[in-house]
């Protein structure tokens, strides 16, 4: 790296990966001098690109704060990382109301080089998913935004709410942290019109208004622990306990966490669930390895004989026979 034009070019490199590097540092990156380095930094500034320093034995140099580098150059592995974390936002439902992801797809495609567009265009067309999104509208970028914003400075805000059943209210709310499960995004806080802790799906706030107030969260407060706990308690036919004989943490990494909530007991894990159909509660139970105990509903041991009818039948049928 002897050529003073290959240096400079590089130490633009490094101060737009890095958000401050001392003199030394840059020096040491470039093979030279911390002198050299200041006088890099000038042939920066003469070029109208915004290098601010701070002095003293242990200044350091950065881009000025919200100025951008025309044009945008990536490396192949940092193209695909950025196409394949678009890909994954499109089709895992985390993608906004704006058609964002596919703009800037266009964008990245639209300045690469044909020899790394075309493998990545390939990507995008062949790529598949296990993990199904839920289908729901997409959240508005500023709600999402200014939610995120209001939880990491902890200052109240103003939302516009439409309810399941079509019902919208202005509220303030003090929002804890915004979770992305399942497909849809959430904000967990305080209401402050119903006094207590609730979950929002942001796809159906239409609008955020900052307030001058600040709140504290409780101490230890885990949006996700609390999200998925109140989406296992929703509004199903069945209520469902049962006993599970066996360690809790291998329990809990086989059954899902936004279905079930568990407790360790002397005898065993104490799982409560909610159910629409008895039939699917059966099917998970049977498909663990433990033995279980079932409380209630007694409905549930009806859909247990059920299954163990089915699979003994399904044991004893011959290769020629057909079912019915």
């Amino acid at each position: 790296m002897s050529h003073p034009l290959t240096r400079v070019l590089t130490l633009l490199e490094l101060l737009q990966s890095n958000a401050r590097l001392t003199g030394a540092e840059l020096a040491d990156r470039l093979d030279t001098d911390v002198r050299t380095v200041r006088r890099y930094t000038a042939h920066l500034r003469d070029l109208g690109i915004p290098v601010e320093a701070e002095r003293g034995r242990y200044g350091g140099y950065r881009l000025a704060r919200g100025y951008r580098m025309p044009p945008l150059v990536l490396t192949n592995d940092e193209a695909l990382a950025v196409v394949l974390g678009l890909l994954a936002a499109e089709r895992l439902g985390m993608g906004t109301a704006a058609p964002a992801s596919a703009g800037a797809l266009a964008k990245i495609e639209r300045v690469l080089p044909h020899a790394l567009r075309e493998p990545l265009a390939a990507m995008r067309e062949t790529l598949s998913f296990t993990a199904n999104a839920v289908i729901g509208q997409a959240p508005g970028t500023g709600v999402l935004l200014a939610l995120a914003q209001a939880s990491r400075a902890h200052t109240t805000v103003g939302i516009h709410h439409r309810s399941w059943r079509q019902e919208h209210t202005e509220r303030d709310i003090d929002p804890y942290g915004v979770v992305f499960h399942t497909g849809r995004w959430y904000v967990v806080g305080h209401d402050h019109l119903r006094d207590s802790l609730r979950t929002f799906r942001i796809d159906r706030i239409a609008s955020v208004n900052p307030r001058a107030d600040r709140f504290t969260a409780p101490d230890g407060f885990d949006p996700v622990a609390h999200l998925t706990s109140t989406l296992a308690q929703g509004s199903y036919r069945w209520q469902v306990e049962v006993t599970i004989h066996g360690p809790l943490d291998e329990i809990a990494r086989r059954l899902p966490s936004s279905a079930v909530t568990l407790t360790a007991q002397p005898t065993g894990v104490l799982m409560h669930a909610r159910a629409e159909r008895l039939d699917g509660m059966a099917h998970i139970l049977a498909s663990l390895e433990w033995p279980f105990t079932i409380h209630h509903p007694d409905e549930l041991r009806q859909a247990l004989k059920n299954l163990a009818a089915q699979l003994t039948a399904a044991a004893q049928r011959e290769p020629e026979e057909l079912p019915q």
